[in-house]
């Protein structure tokens, strides 16, 4: 999952699904590996709202860096209806394997999982965007699946929502938040995190700010509280953040991830790459090699179409969630969706509306609001 062998990331999709139930998720404390790889998927989330058309003339001189994979065929027709409304969902996922250089983040056991998944829905008008990261260790219905060879991948129930892409790859992984959801991905993007570290740096540095200390031995991060520019290592290292931070659970790093993607937003758009030709050329090589899109948007042109449409979105036209859950009564590290609210959620996305603030009103946190912006 590195620029030189990309082997063991996760690949993309256009059309093929499925609609049904959600599920919940956890707080138990993962390897340090699985902890880096969050930041991938937040990249790549962040990368899509902030690519613009900018760097449009510079990715034909990139094409060599895109790779993308067609997974329709494995999806199949039985899938939510395409509401072609003028709005876009995207799933961007994460996975957990450490080959290559990603093995500095833990060791490569094979069975790469979905780390981390966020639906990225943008609303007509491409104005306005809505992000809701959904835990990687919600309990869920995973539905019957294929895999990249054909192979047939029973559903099962109760399933840890990151073991979809374990058993089934990327197709398997879209087709469960499809079955969440009931709504249609128009595009699926991986990162890798060694090569999201690399574009934080190449950007300078993201800057934030904490309202307390962060002291975490796992993720080797030390923070006093105050604003602070964060290089690769140490972005990698907030967005591990975990046990440190709120009650501990993954909920909490959520919410230091969410902050984070603000921040790369807002960093992207200040950095001054659209006005030096050179410096845009160096962030958007290493941007080129961090991700893989689908195959619907691994040519220059079709990725030079796509980011302009969302050229104009900025940090404050982005509303983030985590899909509502609440932990687990059998299991305090695992959690599970409620039902209703998570309703609200989809059902508000498929309207192209706003997601309502009752919808999350009741659900839990991790309790770290507030800790970084």
């Amino acid at each position: 999952m590195t620029e030189q062998n990309r082997g063991g990331r996760i690949r993309p999709l256009r059309p093929g699904g499925v609609v049904g139930p959600p599920s919940g998720r956890r707080r138990k404390q993962p390897p340090q590996g699985r902890r880096a790889v969050t930041a991938a998927a937040w990249s790549a989330a962040a990368l899509i709202l902030v690519g613009g058309s900018g760097l449009g003339y510079v990715y034909v001189k990139l094409n060599g860096n895109l790779e993308g994979v067609d997974i329709n065929a494995q999806l199949g027709a039985d899938r939510p209806k395409n509401l072609d409304n003028g709005s876009m969902d995207i799933l961007v996922l994460g996975s957990d394997s450490r080959s290559g250089d990603n093995g500095a983040y833990g060791k490569d056991e094979g069975g790469a999982r979905s780390d981390t998944a966020m639906v990225v829905h943008v609303y007509e008008g491409h104005k306005k965007a809505s992000v809701v990261s959904i835990p990687r260790d919600t309990l869920v219905d995973r539905p019957d699946c294929t895999d990249a060879d054909g192979a047939a991948v029973s559903g099962a129930t109760r399933a840890m929502f990151n073991t979809a892409y374990e058993v089934g790859g990327p197709a398997c992984a879209v087709k469960t938040v499809e079955s969440m959801s009931g709504i249609r991905m128009d595009h699926y993007v991986e990162v890798d995190f060694t090569g999201f570290k690399k574009l934080i740096d190449k950007l300078g540095g993201v800057e934030i700010t904490t309202s307390r200390p962060i002291e975490d031995t796992k993720s080797h991060l030390d923070l006093a509280p105050g604003t602070h520019t964060l290089d690769g290592e140490q972005s990698l290292g907030l967005v591990r953040t975990r046990k440190s931070v709120g009650d501990g659970s993954d909920l909490g790093r959520i919410q230091l991830q969410q902050a984070f993607m603000k921040a790369f937003i807002d960093q992207v758009k200040d950095v001054g790459v659209f006005s030096d030709p050179k410096k845009l050329l160096g962030i958007a090589d290493t941007a080129t090699k961090a991700i893989t899109p689908d195959s619907e948007l691994d040519s220059v042109n079709e990725l030079m179409g796509f980011a302009k449409g969302l050229s104009g979105l900025g940090a404050e036209d982005v509303h983030m969630i985590t899909m509502p859950v609440e932990y687990d009564p059998a299991d305090p590290n695992r959690v599970i969706p409620l039902d209703a609210q998570g309703r609200q959620v989809w059902k508000a996305l498929q309207a192209d509306r706003p997601i309502p603030a009752s919808a999350t009103e009741d659900a839990a946190t991790g309790k770290a609001d507030g800790l970084v912006r």
